[in-house]
């Protein structure tokens, strides 16, 4: 399932936002093991839930921040908050941004 998010802000400031949001997410929610490697606009990322290894994207893109997750059955109701939590980082964060805060 693929989540997206827009933005204004330029590719580059976007990806700033998105490295933000993924450090906040982490230090929120270490319990999960978050992780996210970065090579150029797209990171693999990947968190610990209940003995489950969830992987999954983002994408940084000129208009917008792709967000993929791929989930185990047994964690399907898990993925839509998780997809949530990280929009609302990268709400948050693209708010700091606009306000030359980042």
């Amino acid at each position: 399932m693929k989540h997206v998010v827009p933005h204004d802000l330029g590719q580059e400031k976007a990806k700033q936002v998105a490295q933000a949001a993924f450090r906040s997410y982490r230090e929120r929610f270490s319990q999960y093991d978050p992780k996210a490697e970065w090579k150029e606009k797209h990171a693999d990322i990947s968190f610990s839930v209940k003995g489950f290894s969830l992987k999954g994207s983002l994408d940084v893109n000129p208009k917008n921040i792709e967000m993929k997750l791929d989930v185990p059955f047994l964690l399907k109701p898990f993925k839509g908050k998780a997809l949530g939590v990280i929009e609302q980082e990268i709400n948050k964060w693209m708010a700091k941004a606009r306000a030359g805060e980042l």
